[in-house]
């Protein structure tokens, strides 16, 4: 009786953790999202250092 009452805490372990990682999951993709929101902005200054250098050879 001991062991299987041992393997029924140990799946009960096991299964906590399994939730735990669920929302850690979910944590990673917003952490992809960030670095996408912050290559945007770096996107639009490409172009702005563009319209810099067409001024600068206007003049």
């Amino acid at each position: 009786m001991l062991l299987p009452l041992n393997k029924g805490e140990k799946m009960a372990k096991k299964a906590a953790p399994k939730k735990k990682a669920a929302p850690k999951k979910k944590a990673a993709p917003k952490k992809k999202a960030a670095p996408k929101k912050k290559a945007a902005p770096k996107k639009k200054a490409a172009p702005k250092k563009k319209t810099t250098a067409k001024k600068t050879a206007k003049k």
